[in-house]
């Protein structure tokens, strides 16, 4: 997404924004989705996917990247604290325009859409969020976010390692919806899947089910007797083509008196996943992306503008989630996680600069909601860090606790070196 043509002043960053992506498997298989030429085998991106009997049954985790650097500053708005309004004249949130969640906090007006779910237990937040070695790299702090393990030595993302770590062996254990590649977190040993999207995973050639059976049936036939490098993935490639276009011919209606924004790419993305969750394929840690965040300029006013309107795009997209899902919320956990944050005074272009200290939203049946979880440094100059909020959270310690507490998966293989007692009080103990 980039900026429309009335954010005259928005610019891209100029330190590119870097992510990292692998495509392996039998591409010889021509199998492409139809709206962006990738094949199904490189949409498979691992070469060991196996089906078997399902034997996970712990929450559905899903992971909404917030690619560019969000603003916590401007989404979970710290109005109580009087640094924030002097330290950002033309872009603070007014404290009497925030929607107002206890003494220190409002949430943006923008994100409105999420308010009932807050009151209801269901939508929470972390601030002062950050890494245990910070960077204003956007490459830098992305590719360690999702690797997860500073000071070792493991070059695998933290989402293969869960996957390694917990029961299950679905092919669509570790998913990644809204695009073609996976991202760093999904790096190592254990498979994953990407996919555009649900309808667009199919064979192009293959119009109608006659035509797919044909299809089915002669690669079925070419892989026979393949070496397991190549005969494998297009088996396993071919399965998940099976089960895609039994939803794909189904077709997709969300739960009445649910609709999703149209134009908003993280929406449609989540509406693929709701529709996997419901399919119960199997689903375990889910990565969907939303960019456009780096805000170096014209950043806008609580009213209109560049930041106003990505918030309304992320809070519509996750609340007309959370309803679809209905009562199968109780079994999801959604989580956002950001490179870094902002620094705490504005710059001189309207805009904010690279920093630290973030804030995490969360929603889901088994989040702690309705508050603002973390230990506020404040804003004061004594309590920034060169500049910036202080990550006094470090996210790992969030994610941690929800795969503990909401998916069973024991967690010292997934974030080595982090302590055992060091957990945020941000998620319910499954029963």
């Amino acid at each position: 997404m980039t900026p429309t043509s009335a954010d005259t002043s928005a610019e891209p960053c100029s330190c590119q924004t870097g992510r990292r992506g692998f495509l392996t498997g039998a591409a010889a298989l021509a199998l492409t989705a139809a709206t962006g030429g990738w094949t199904a085998l490189g949409e498979l991106t691992s070469a060991r996917v196996a089906f078997a009997e399902p034997g996970y049954t712990g929450d559905v985790l899903v992971v909404v990247s917030l690619r560019g650097g969000l603003d916590g500053l401007q989404a979970v708005v710290p109005v109580g604290d009087p640094a924030y309004a002097l330290a950002r004249p033309t872009i603070a949130i007014p404290a009497s325009r925030a929607i107002q969640l206890d003494s220190m906090f409002g949430l943006h007006p923008s994100l409105s859409d999420l308010l009932p779910f807050w009151q209801e237990g269901t939508f929470g937040a972390v601030h002062a969020v950050g890494q245990a070695a910070p960077t204003r790299s956007h490459f830098e702090a992305m590719d360690e976010m999702e690797r997860a393990a500073p000071g070792s030595s493991l070059r695998s993302g933290w989402i293969d390692r869960t996957i390694g770590a917990s029961a299950g062996t679905s092919a669509f254990g570790a998913t990644k919806v809204g695009g073609p590649l996976a991202g760093t977190a999904f790096m190592g040993a254990n498979p994953e899947l990407t996919m555009q999207s649900v309808n667009a995973f199919k064979i192009n050639a293959a119009t109608n089910p006659t035509e797919r059976a044909k299809w089915r049936s002669a690669l079925q036939t070419l892989h026979n007797g393949a070496p397991a490098l190549v005969g494998a993935p297009a088996q396993n490639a071919l399965g998940v083509l099976d089960a895609l276009s039994v939803l794909q011919d189904a077709g997709y209606t969300p739960t009445p008196g649910v609709t999703y924004p149209t134009g908003n790419s993280l929406a449609t993305a989540l509406q693929d996943v709701a529709r996997l969750v419901k399919a119960d394929v199997g689903l375990r840690a889910v990565a969907v992306d939303y960019g456009d965040l780096d805000m170096h300029v014209g950043q806008g006013t609580v009213d209109s503008g560049w930041m106003t309107r990505h918030l309304k795009e992320l809070g519509s997209a996750l609340a007309a989630f959370a309803a679809d899902l209905g009562e199968l919320l109780g079994r999801v956990t959604l989580i956002t996680l950001s490179e870094f944050g902002r620094r705490v005074g504005e710059n001189g272009s309207g805009g904010s600069d690279h920093g630290h200290g973030n804030c995490v939203l969360m929603l889901g049946g088994g989040v702690v909601g309705g508050r603002v979880h973390g230990r506020w440094p404040g804003l004061a100059a004594p309590s920034l860090v060169d500049g910036d909020l202080a990550g006094t959270t470090d996210y790992r310690s969030i994610l941690a606790e929800i795969l503990e507490k909401r998916c069973g998966v024991p967690t010292g293989s997934v974030f080595p070196g982090l302590a055992a007692s060091d957990r945020p009080g941000v998620a319910i103990p499954r029963t």
